[in-house]
């Protein structure tokens, strides 16, 4: 360093007649190093000029180039960002803030220190130096013309850099003085040492009057010395005077601090009568239960919609009274011990009734819902006559009873429920067992009386008729309070109406009717069954969907946990978990609340999924197409329950059912091959349509108007391909076998039903089947053409296989006739015996032979005609250009033409 500043002081410094004091190496900050040096200096002429100059390498790098200067009385503020910790950062605040940061922190201190110095020795405007360490602005000693000689250099920064004579400017009163008084004097330019030597004289004079005026005030001191003394009197007498007053003034103060010390006691018993004042207030306020509410809870009418209502009001009031945030120390009172008492008594009472009265409401609907079922199952339950003919004359629909006034009954209660959860959680839980018991009884009789029903509609027959005209309905009762269900039955047997004589059986039972064909049954039947089959999803769809529904509202078992005091308004809230402390000390039996809603759900419907099961094996036993049918609705019902919930009681039992039915729609399936593969042909007749072919058109229609629009199309486009493969295996199968029927014709006929079916049906999955099928169709159509019509001039077709012979050999076409064995008279020998009239005779018999292989159901003789008519004209043709080309102006023709054969093939086809 010391070096470069050698340098830059000879090379830039010295020829401007400027000396360098202080130099440092910088960058700018956050931009890429580029290194500069920042230099302070000082010129050598009067008046001293302190400047910055900022110093930087030529591009090329051989030399250093001055590139901007600052005057130093331009710098406003220094900032060393940091007066603790060493930082290399530092700012200047000129015109604008220039950001340095420099090769060391010592380097920066040092320039700092050096700008300071200068700017209290040469500047009167003062620079602020921010977060500048205070050991770095140390004072300068002051120089004076003894201290500092003349031509001695100074130290500015205490180093070893050097500095002019010391020299302070002039202020501008000091300029102006010296102005005035050089006016004064008309040698003060000219000659100077008179002016010196005057000022001088005046000088002397002015020391001289000076000395006088102080030896004249003496006197005056002394006068001021002598007030001073008095002075000090006047204050000891003060000082006196204040000694007593301030011992009057303890003695007070005395006294006030008693009385601010009483009045403190006073503030104080105020504020704790004001504190105890609130505190009975709040007890008072909050655990003060109104004399209505506590008439209510004891004896307020619960069959009533006022009383029901006081009752609720009453129950959420002591809900609120019992779940009130009591402050510290309120549970060491005696009041609020025996009011908690009285509350859990109330509370204990209130619980004990409300449970006694809703048990005796669940037993009185399920009691009124069973009279309604027996009413209802009287004419079904008559043993000795037909159900079929009862359900025709007394009109008895296929429906489920309306629970839904019992739901209304019991949804006034849906409050009193949910505080009776919140507060006795066993007694909740006792309640909603019974209430799974009595539903699941009667939904059982309900469901399978309404099974019952729409058997009979499919069979006109039950199961089991004779065991079903035995069945009783039976009543309960109760026994005491206890709310329980009792076996009793006597008061409804009397109402049962027993036979007296033989039972007759009814009609054909189930079993017989799996004998029964698809065939054997119209359409008309299966619609029937399609249309009681929906109508029994319909029916149980809204009853458990409403069943559900209930049990959510009533429960209060999808909403959200209420806060401690509080009781909602609404019926329908969201769900929330049962995990919550009851006071009764019973956690929920369940993790969720949903789970539970499906625990119930399923106890109280349990006989739905095997009743269904039951439904559906009957309509798998009537016909085994129903499966389509049932496949297609129950998919339906499944997806729009799960649309509904997935995790529904209906969708998940829907979806056990929908397994259920699929697997019978495979068996189906694969029945229908089975079928195939186990078909007979009989050996004596010919073997026409299959007969799998023709259920498979059946099949097909069916089941394209059953899943038209439908969820399931995947499923039956697989049974399509399961279906088509085994009819084709099957086709050709009984092909090979047939003996009466040629293995071509039975491929053609059946291809091409297979084909017209498929063009007919459209069915997109099975286009390239279809394709296939009209392959087969033409190729055993071309086939059974050839092999039937074999060769009709057959000598003829020796000849010219000879010739053709001939020809392969080598021999020449036009060389052919000077052969023996083939000579134009051999020629016409042959040709002589296929006169017109032995060629239709031929073509006759031909027709009457495919007549007898082909089946008029079908109806493709004149197809194959046609066909045998254009092979047999394709043979004359070929037998034509034999001649002309081996036997050329030889004249040699056939008998009859190709017009001849048209003739031929034209008059058979209509005399038959």
């Amino acid at each position: 360093m010391t070096a470069i500043k050698h340098a830059l002081q000879r090379d830039i410094f010295t020829p401007n007649d400027e000396r360098l004091l202080s130099i440092v190496n910088v960058c700018k900050a956050g931009k890429k190093k580029k290194n500069c040096f920042l230099c302070a200096t000082v010129t050598t002429e009067r008046p001293v000029q302190v400047k910055m100059v900022k110093v930087k390498k030529s591009d090329k790098g051989d030399f250093y180039k001055r590139q901007i200067a600052w005057a130093l009385r331009d710098l406003a503020v220094v900032d060393a960002k940091d007066a603790i910790k060493e930082n290399p950062e530092f700012d200047l605040h000129f015109e604008k803030i220039y950001k340095w940061v420099a090769s060391s922190t010592a380097e920066k201190n040092a320039f700092i220190s050096c700008i300071w110095k200068l700017n209290q020795r040469y500047l009167r405007k003062k620079i602020d130096f921010v977060n500048v360490s205070s050991q770095l602005l140390e004072e300068l000693p002051k120089v004076t013309e003894e201290s500092v000689p003349s031509g001695e250099n100074q130290s500015v920064t205490g180093g070893d850099e050097e500095v002019v004579d010391v020299y302070q400017e002039l202020n501008a009163r000091e300029e102006q003085d010296i102005e005035i008084m050089m006016e004064g004097c008309e040698c003060a330019i000219s000659n100077a040492e008179a002016f010196a030597e005057r000022l001088s004289r005046e000088l002397q004079v002015l020391d001289g009057a000076n000395i006088q005026s102080i030896m004249a005030s003496e006197k005056q001191v002394n006068i001021l010395m002598k007030l001073l003394d008095e002075a000090l009197k006047e204050v000891d007498q003060i000082e006196l005077k204040l000694s007593s007053y301030e011992e009057m003034l303890q003695s007070v103060k005395e006294q006030m601090d008693q009385i601010s010390e009483s009045n403190h006691l006073i503030h104080l018993s105020n504020t704790n009568n004001v504190k105890l004042l609130s505190e009975i207030e709040f007890l008072v306020n909050h655990m003060d239960l109104a004399k209505g509410h506590i008439k209510a809870l004891q004896e307020g009418d619960l069959s009533s919609s006022r009383g029901i209502e006081a009752c609720t009001n009453a129950a959420d009031a002591l809900l609120q009274c019992m779940n009130v945030a009591l402050r510290p120390g309120h549970d060491m009172l005696q009041a609020v011990k025996q009011q908690q008492q009285r509350f859990s008594d109330l509370r204990e009472q209130f619980a004990r009734r409300l449970a006694s009265h809703l048990n005796n409401v669940f037993v009185q609907q399920f009691t009124q819902a069973l009279l309604q079922l027996y009413n209802r199952s009287y004419f079904l339950s008559v043993p000795g006559h037909d159900q079929s003919s009862t359900l025709a004359q007394h009109s008895v629909e296929l429906a489920l009873p309306n629970h839904h006034p019992f739901h209304r009954d019991l949804l006034r209660y849906a409050k009193l429920m949910e505080w009776l959860k919140n507060t006795d959680y066993g007694k909740y839980e006792g309640l909603t067992k019974n209430y799974m018991d009595y539903l699941s009884r009667l939904y059982e009789r309900e469901i399978k009386d309404f099974f019952e029903v729409a058997k009979i509609k499919m069979t006109g027959t039950t199961k089991e008729s004779k065991k079903f005209g035995q069945r009783r309905l039976s009543l309960v009762g109760l026994h005491g309070s206890s709310g329980k269900l009792t076996g009793s039955t006597s008061s409804l047997n009397k109402l049962s109406i027993q036979s007296s004589g033989n039972r007759r059986s009814q009609s054909s039972s189930l079993l017989d009717m799996g004998n029964m064909s698809a065939s054997d049954l119209d359409v008309a039947d299966r619609t029937k069954f399609d249309k009681i089959f929906e109508q029994v999803l319909s029916e149980l769809e809204p009853l458990c969907l409403a069943e559900q529904d209930f049990i959510s509202k009533f429960f209060k078992l999808q909403q959200h946990q209420s806060m401690p005091g509080t009781m909602t308004e609404a019926e329908d809230l969201d769900g929330g978990t049962l995990s919550r402390q009851h006071n009764a000390g019973v956690p929920p039996p369940v993790s969720s609340e949903k789970d539970m809603i499906r625990q119930m759900m399923i106890k109280i419907f349990r006989c739905i999924e095997p009743e269904l099961n039951n439904l559906i094996a009957l309509g798998d036993k009537i016909d085994s197409f129903n499966s389509l049918y049932m496949l297609v609705k129950m998919s339906h019902h499944v997806w729009t329950a799960q649309n509904v919930d997935p995790a529904s009681f209906l969708s998940t039992t829907l979806g056990n059912v929908l397994v259920t039915v699929k697997r019978n729609f495979d068996k189906c399936i694969s029945n229908q091959i089975r079928q195939m593969e186990e078909v007979k042909i009989s050996k004596k007749s010919k073997v026409g349509i299959l007969p799998f072919v023709a259920e498979f058109e059946e099949f097909a229609g069916l089941a394209e108007s059953i899943f038209k629009n439908a969820e399931r199309r995947g499923d039956l486009d697989k049974a399509y391909t399961k279906l088509i493969r085994g009819v084709f295996v099957n086709v050709e199968k009984v092909a090979n076998e047939s003996q009466k029927t040629p293995r071509d014709v039975v491929m053609m006929e059946n291809f091409h039903h297979i084909f017209a079916t498929l063009s007919r049906l459209k069915i997109s999955c099975l286009e390239a089947e279809k394709k296939e099928a009209k392959q087969k169709y033409t190729d055993h159509l071309q086939s059974y053409v050839i092999y039937s019509l074999g060769q009709p001039l057959e000598k003829l077709n020796h000849f010219f296989e000879g010739v053709e012979a001939r020809v392969a050999q080598g021999i020449r076409e036009e060389e052919v006739s000077y052969q023996l064995a083939f000579n134009k008279q051999e020629l016409r020998k042959v040709i002589k015996e296929y006169p017109g009239k032995e060629v239709k005779k031929g073509l006759d018999n031909l027709y009457k032979k495919v007549d007898k292989h082909l089946c008029e159901e079908e109806n493709l003789l004149q197809v194959v005609w046609h066909s045998m008519q254009d092979e047999f004209i394709r043979q004359y043709k070929h037998f034509e250009g034999l001649i002309a080309r081996c036997y050329p102006g030889s004249g040699v023709t056939m008998e009859f033409t190709i017009q001849d054969i048209l003739d031929y093939c034209s008059s058979i086809a209509q005399s038959h």
